[in-house]
């Protein structure tokens, strides 16, 4: 079978991983390299799982962070409440590693096989879908015809639009996300091994410090429109100017917009994921917002069970059926529990302010500390175990 994977991502790649060794795949990446933009994940869940099954998490473990706590600070630095990880981690039953993304991409890139083919610089401009293939036309104006084309291209999805039209898939929730990396040594060493973030209402500045020396940056803001900024830069600049502690150096630190990952923070919904040879992973098709947390676990297990599905005797038709029915209900719990936390996520009063740092105090409560942690993560989900 010859599968064509639009997206080098996260989802993408594991896909590319399991299907790699009994079929022709091929993954089309539009950006002309491996992205280093991207911000720090904390990895957990389903994801873990699959990562385990296939073999990634001592790579994992090795590139990633071990994150004391969730501190909120005040306008001096000040610890005014925070989630001590290990908290957390107990909450998912130790299996919990915080990762930044594009070093996740990294190891899923280093563990392809051969047999897989990475094009870089690549994007599909038109679909032709049939009932036994798809016709797909590339940027270079050459075409593929294939049995299966998976778009794993993410919230802004080409694959989706060009299948199932724009219409009113992604679903907009309020805020604007940034991430990026600078060079500051006094501010690593304030961080430490916490991931530090402003105790402030409606806008957040966070930091992780890395071990080659240079420091994390993580931003949200409350935002009424999901239109983007032309200038990212400039906006992070403005939107943060009134914040204290250390984002002032932060934001002189703020690097062109090219370095910069900026985007709205979204959910995606739709009422199938594939038509014809045509399917949608990951982001594309069901992403849950930074809000839950679990995108790139969602993305890697997901992915994970596709290939399952289409590794087994059954059709592809059949195939694409089973991975929706298993996988549909454990994501749409995951974006209810996004929405649902989202006020308390950033805090758009003082009022809510409060009640979340009440909140931080209780989590060293026995009982409460759990229940804290469950609400971040939702319901556990065993389905890749199951497999």
């Amino acid at each position: 079978m010859r599968v064509v994977i639009c997206g080098a991502g996260i989802a993408g790649l594991t896909l590319a991983n399991h299907l790699a060794d009994r079929h022709d795949v091929t993954v089309l990446e539009k950006s002309p390299g491996p992205r280093p933009q991207g911000y720090m994940i904390d990895f957990f869940g389903p994801g873990y799982d699959a990562a385990d099954r296939m073999g990634l998490l001592p790579r994992l473990e090795s590139v990633g962070y071990r994150v004391s706590e969730a501190a909120y600070v005040d306008e001096t630095g000040r610890r005014r409440a925070g989630l001590p990880f290990d908290t957390f981690a107990k909450a998912v039953d130790g299996k919990l590693i915080s990762i930044m993304r594009p070093d996740l991409e990294a190891a899923l890139r280093e563990h392809l096989p051969d047999t897989a083919h990475l094009r870089f610089g690549t994007s599909i401009t038109h679909i032709e879908r049939a009932p036994e293939h798809v016709t797909i036309t590339l940027s270079d104006t050459s075409t593929i015809v294939a049995d299966l084309l998976v778009g794993a291209d993410g919230i802004h999805s080409a694959v989706r639009a060009m299948t199932f039209g724009n219409g009113d898939s992604v679903r907009y929730l309020g805020f604007h996300t940034a991430a990026y990396v600078f060079d500051n040594d006094a501010i690593h060493a304030q961080v430490g091994d916490r991931f530090c973030l402003t105790d402030t209402v409606g806008k957040q500045f966070g930091f992780y410090a890395l071990r080659d020396g240079r420091v994390a940056a993580f931003t949200v803001h409350r935002a009424p429109h999901a239109t983007l900024p032309q200038d990212p830069a400039a906006a992070i600049r403005e939107t943060y100017a009134d914040l204290g502690w250390v984002v002032p150096q932060a934001i002189d630190a703020c690097p062109d917009t090219q370095d910069i990952y900026y985007d709205q923070v979204a959910q995606t919904v739709l009422p199938t994921w594939s038509k014809d040879r045509v399917v949608l992973i990951g982001d594309a098709c069901h992403a849950v917002s930074l809000l839950a947390g679990q995108g790139a676990s969602l993305g890697m297990a997901g992915a994970y069970l596709l290939a399952a599905q289409l590794n087994k005797k059954a059709s592809v038709p059949e195939a694409l059926a089973r991975y929706e029915d298993i996988w549909r209900p454990v994501v749409e719990e995951k974006q209810q529990v996004a929405r649902n936390g989202a006020r308390w996520f950033l805090p758009a009063s003082e009022h809510h302010l409060r009640i979340r740092r009440a909140a931080m105090r209780l989590a060293r409560v026995p009982g409460f500390s759990r229940y804290l942690a469950g609400t971040i993560a939702g319901k556990t989900t065993a389905v890749i175990k199951q497999l």
